[in-house]
């Protein structure tokens, strides 16, 4: 089995892509939950270097969790690749154990789209398998409940499987040349809404919108908690001086207020992730990245 990879990779990086294309013998036509992310960019990108472009459909979830650039974004990549992109509404936002915003919403919201995958896209498409951007970082931290429903539904990890941690990935893409190589993590905007408190689409309209100004105002990354009247900005450490200096400050507060928050608080701990959920699960405050 061969797969053409760029010339400038370690033997490492090659080995470990090849051993992804391993993965995936016999598994076309193939879909691929994709994000827009780097991993699901990467998997889809070799996915269809390996199968070529018509056996490979790439699935995007979409529901009011999903921000409108993310979703852009996403279809930007994936014509980069010259991957076909099929859309499925998920209804996550109707189940009572992902509004209710326990440790294990994540399982519920990747359940939901597995099912859909299951019920809207295999047939249609003639899939003989799904696969999604899993990395060998992911499978070690505890707060990944979605890996669960990857499980249950039978969806392939092949970069987990052929141990690519995030930095390999990162790497791998950068060869690839995938414009999201570096783009900054992107988790669903629900993960901004503390655990136990109800997930409306109303709140993750309000940061969805508050983080879009954010951008707006050239911050590289950020995280807009939502805890009711009070939004809690996290942005990269470095950035915090201009966040909170002269006009910036007050181009921040008052985009953020419009976005429906009243109170406006930035985080000097800088960006977390897993901030609500490491605290559940293994009793630490988040990582930082």
């Amino acid at each position: 089995m061969t797969i053409t990879l760029p010339p400038t990779l370690t033997d490492a990086d090659a080995e470990a892509a090849g051993c992804v294309a391993a993965q995936l013998r016999g598994a076309s036509p193939l879909g691929v939950a994709f994000s827009g992310g780097v991993d699901s960019s990467l998997l889809l990108a070799l996915a269809v270097r390996f199968l070529g472009a018509d056996q490979v459909v790439a699935v995007l979830g979409v529901s009011s969790s999903l921000a409108a650039d993310e979703r852009a974004a996403a279809h930007d990549v994936a014509a980069f690749i010259g991957a076909r992109v099929v859309e499925v509404r998920t209804r996550e936002s109707e189940l009572p154990a992902y509004r209710a915003n326990g440790p294990d919403r994540c399982f519920h919201c990747k359940d939901e789209l597995f099912t859909r995958i299951s019920d809207e896209v295999v047939t249609a498409h003639g899939l003989a398998a799904v696969a999604y951007g899993e990395n060998a970082d992911d499978v070690r931290r505890p707060d990944r409940p979605g890996s669960r429903a990857a499980a249950e539904h039978r969806v392939l990890r092949p970069l987990a499987a052929a141990g690519l941690d995030k930095a390999a990935v990162r790497r791998i893409a950068r060869a690839l040349g995938l414009p999201c190589a570096d783009k900054p993590a992107a988790p669903c905007l629900a993960s901004r809404i503390p655990h136990f408190e109800e997930v409306s689409p109303e709140k993750l309209a309000q940061v969805e919108q508050a983080e879009k100004t954010l951008r707006q105002l050239g911050f590289s990354d950020s995280r807009v908690r939502h805890h009711g009247d009070i939004a809690r900005i996290e942005v990269p450490v470095a950035e915090i001086v201009r966040m909170v200096s002269g006009t910036t400050r007050e181009e921040v507060l008052a985009s953020v207020k419009a976005a429906g928050f009243r109170m406006v608080a930035v985080d000097l701990a800088g960006i977390t992730s897993g901030a609500f959920t490491l605290s559940l699960v293994d009793g630490t405050g988040g990582s930082r990245g």
